[in-house]
């Protein structure tokens, strides 16, 4: 990031200072002498002297903020030239933002850090400490939209967006995908899934026909109630997607078929998987009909989420009931599901 950034950090939302404090710090390893103009506190002084900025102040607001700080605030940071407007908090204060961006008539590019209960938006970037890497490198932007939800029917666990407002955001790859972005498929999904496996994890696939499709696209016929494993055996010096990508049926090695969770157990590698689809209608990603991916299990893998876009629409949330409340608490938050061949969504698993 060239020059300097306006940093806004509404209070109104509870996380919003120590994931401004993430950001910030990201910001500040990879641009140590990023000039910062941001607001009195609550929005965002005391979170950028504690990164280690020497912000300039260009907005006192009141003790209680409200969205009119946010329009004084990014009109303020626009009057003087920032190069990118940084904001922390959900899908309600990027729309205070994008609006008072486009009410000025710029093109200066916003990035959210997520901190709302509501992100459904794709100006975010995926962690805190995405954002700051994204603040301090990015050199190019593209037009995103800012979604927000309907609140009284988002507590009823349905979930409506509304487009609000697009906007530019830098080009990153850490930017989270917007729920209103179209296409993607099964097919997609599973080819895409397919052509980026890694032949250094084991992949343990839980039931489904969702993960089935992926199984197909690998070129093995899974069980489809039942728990697999899969390892790739591709050559290691494969370079094309002949060699790598959905074409090349067979090259894989299936360890386990309807496996048990001691013969799921016996067959992990170094590096392990679990590829998991939501119930429809339920959203539960474990402790329903997949029971033998235990939590020793989870704990010993990464979790790679996949599903429709129309299921997700469907159950709004995702769920775990693992029998380890421990562990059900640790996999709680947003997370990233693939949709399509490379589209991915942010769901939170509550």
């Amino acid at each position: 990031m060239g020059g300097h950034g306006g940093l806004l950090d509404r209070a109104g939302e509870a996380r919003a200072p120590d994931r401004a404090l993430a950001a910030l710090r990201s910001l500040k390893e990879r641009l140590p002498d990023a000039e910062i103009l941001t607001c009195g506190d609550p929005m965002g002084e005391a979170e950028a002297r504690e990164a280690g900025f020497e912000p300039a102040i260009v907005y006192e607001p009141g003790e209680e903020t409200t969205a009119a700080d946010t329009h004084e605030a990014v009109a303020a940071f626009l009057a003087r030239g920032v190069d990118l407007v940084l904001f922390v908090g959900g899908d309600g204060t990027a729309t205070d933002v994008a609006e008072a961006v486009n009410e000025e008539g710029h093109e200066t590019p916003i990035l959210g850090v997520p901190a709302g209960v509501k992100v459904y938006s794709s100006v975010f970037g995926v962690t805190p400490g995405d954002a700051g890497r994204i603040a301090a490198a990015f050199d190019a932007t593209e037009s995103r939209e800012v979604s927000d939800i309907d609140e009284d029917a988002y507590r009823n666990g349905e979930v409506r967006t509304t487009l609000r407002a697009v906007v530019n955001v830098p080009v990153a790859e850490e930017l989270q995908s917007s729920k209103q972005l179209g296409g993607g498929s099964i097919e997609g999904l599973a080819n895409g899934f397919a052509a980026e496996i890694d032949p250094e994890i084991t992949y343990i696939f839980a039931p489904g026909s969702t993960v089935g499709a992926i199984e197909e696209a690998l070129g093995f016929e899974g069980t489809p109630l039942g728990v697999d494993v899969w390892r790739d055996v591709s050559e290691s010096d494969a370079d094309s997607e002949t060699d790598r990508g959905v074409n090349c049926p067979g090259r894989g090695e299936l360890l386990v078929r309807d496996g048990s969770e001691s013969e799921i157990l016996a067959a992990l590698g170094e590096n392990n998987a679990i590829v998991v689809s939501p119930i429809g209608g339920q959203g539960f990603l474990f402790g329903r009909g997949n029971q033998q991916i235990s939590p020793d299990v989870i704990r010993r893998s990464e979790i790679e989420i996949v599903a429709s876009r129309s299921k997700l629409d469907e159950i709004g949330v995702l769920r775990v009931d693992t029998g380890d409340s421990d562990l059900d608490e640790e996999l709680r938050g947003w997370v990233r599901v693939r949709v399509g061949r490379v589209e991915h969504r942010m769901l939170q698993i509550v």
